[in-house]
């Protein structure tokens, strides 16, 4: 059986169209699919030139995204506006254009100069639009020999089906796009808010003692080196190695804390470098340590002083060999991961006393960062105070608009055994009891009050106080004793007659205390 023209115009149709599929399902990047698929069109229909052009939604501008037949510089003159020229007003209405002579049409403004003047006669354009729904994203535009009306009619049905094709592709690509700008928009600002809230400057601090606090964490936080941040409980190691990581080439990964004393020493092993299942009862499921949780980021072992000796055995094998097994697994497990530990204990009497081993300590100690105590930078405390103060005022919805003299001589002049932690927590309790936007002092703790601030000053001779003291030792005493002055003497090592003669002194009858069980 002979194949008629209009059989073998088909199947050409379909495979254009097959082929158009499989380009465009190799790739969700537009700009690596539209050009092979402009040059299958091309191919297929034996078209002189050929233009994709697409509309830049935010300047208005219609753009040639791929071209064939045209020069680089050809290429770059094909941007019109939506009205301009035959291009520009499919996408402006949306509908078809058939140009049978391109020299008969005034409209037709050869803006890439690609058409030379005596080609004109003979050729013709078809531009037809890419429509995503009822809105126009661009045109799809080529020059053809002149072979008939009802030939270029056909040939629009085609490029129309082809044009579908491509607007379905632009559709994906738009809402990958957009999915994904909107994801990089939201991770820039959760990173910025990151850097904000965790950068040095915001750890508050102008004393000299922070100043060098601060230098040191801009100089290693661009490296990996092991950081060792030393203080007392208290004064914002966290803060420290949140700063470190957040400014650090890191900062776009995981962040992981760890609590060493918090987590019970049956459990710390498996909660650092994961388990199989089956390693021990409960081990339902394999199960990912906190080491590969940070992988290509920072792991914070806090209060790492408290650290079994076991577990400083396989930490010091993934701080010299960089790698670990899980619980009950055989496979080497390598750890791309930035350590920085934390601790308030005095590691080299823990060293003397074999607690902590020595080789771990060196391979910590890398770059020691000592955070002072808050009675070493005074000229902090009403930084800090101001800081909590706008902090638990907005979150409590209690404006506070300063603190009272006095009390602001009680925060200077006490001495902050809990360092800005402890103050943070006197300054929270304050902002809730304030009923007048002032932190007065009798909204401070007890703890922080003077003789002079609760009026209690103290009265009598130095001699006056001991004897009242040693009245209330001797009769505290015979009260746990029930009057036996014997057993009360032990309690206080002094001897019998001691015990008799200081008894005597402070007029105090031992048989009141005497009970008749």
């Amino acid at each position: 059986m002979n194949e008629t023209p209009g059989y073998r115009g088909k199947i050409e149709e379909l495979s254009l169209l097959f082929e158009i599929s499989q380009i465009l399902d190799q790739s969700l990047d537009l700009k690596q699919v539209i050009q092979p698929v402009l040059t299958a069109v091309t191919d297929h229909m034996g078209m002189l030139r050929g233009t994709i052009t697409l509309l830049n939604r935010k300047t208005g501008d219609i753009l040639t995204e791929a071209a064939y037949g045209l020069s680089p510089a050809e290429r770059q003159r094909g941007r019109y506006k939506l009205g301009e020229g035959i291009t520009g007003k499919v996408v402006q209405s949306g509908q078809p254009k058939i140009i049978p002579r391109i020299s008969e049409e005034p409209e037709f403004l050869n803006k890439t100069g690609a058409r030379r003047a005596r080609q004109y006669q003979d050729i013709s354009f078809i531009c037809v639009p890419i429509k995503i729904g009822n809105e126009t994203v661009g045109a799809l535009g080529l020059d053809r020999e002149f072979i008939g009306e009802s030939k270029l009619q056909e040939d629009q049905r085609i490029l129309s089906v082809v044009a579908s094709l491509i607007a379905q592709a632009v559709k994906i690509r738009q809402n990958f796009m957009e999915e994904r700008e909107q994801l990089l928009a939201e991770n820039t600002r959760l990173h910025r808010e990151l850097e904000k809230r965790f950068r040095p400057s915001n750890i508050i601090g102008n004393s000299k003692a922070m100043q060098h606090v601060f230098d040191m964490v801009a100089q290693v936080s661009h490296s990996d080196a092991t950081v060792l941040i030393r203080g007392e409980s208290g004064t914002g190691k966290e803060l420290v190695a949140q700063a470190i990581h957040y400014n650090s080439n890191r900062a776009e990964k995981t962040l992981i804390k760890v609590n060493c004393a918090a987590l019970p020493e049956t459990v710390i092993e498996s909660e650092l470098f994961g388990h199989e299942k089956g390693a021990f009862t409960g081990a339902i499921a394999t199960r990912k340590g906190r080491f590969e949780m940070a992988s290509g980021g920072t792991i914070f072992l806090d209060e790492i002083g408290d650290l079994s000796p076991m577990t400083q055995v396989k930490l010091l094998r993934v701080l010299q060999e960089k790698e670990f097994e899980r619980v009950g697994g055989n496979e080497t497990i390598r750890a791309n991961v930035r350590v920085i530990a934390a601790t308030n204990r005095d590691l080299e009497r823990s060293m003397e006393e074999a607690t902590f081993r020595e080789d771990l300590y060196y391979r910590l100690n890398v770059f020691p960062i000592h955070l002072p105590p808050l009675r070493e930078r005074r000229n902090d405390i009403l930084l800090l105070a101001d800081h909590f103060i706008a902090k638990y005022g907005e979150a409590n919805h209690n404006p506070i608009h300063r603190i009272s003299t006095p009390a602001i001589d009680l925060l200077m002049n006490y001495h902050w055994p809990g360092n800005v932690r402890e103050l943070e927590n006197c300054i929270e309790r304050a902002v809730l009891l304030s009923v007048d936007g002032v932190i007065h002092s009798h909204h401070l703790p007890p703890s922080l009050q003077s003789a002079e601030s609760t009026n209690t000053q103290i009265r009598g001779s130095l001699q006056d106080s001991l004897d009242n003291l040693e009245r209330e030792l001797l009769m505290d005493a015979l009260k746990s004793t029930k009057g036996n002055m014997a057993k009360a003497a032990r309690i206080l090592d002094v001897t019998e007659r001691i015990m008799g003669l200081r008894i005597k002194k402070h007029g105090i009858e031992a048989k009141i205390f005497r009970t008749n069980t």
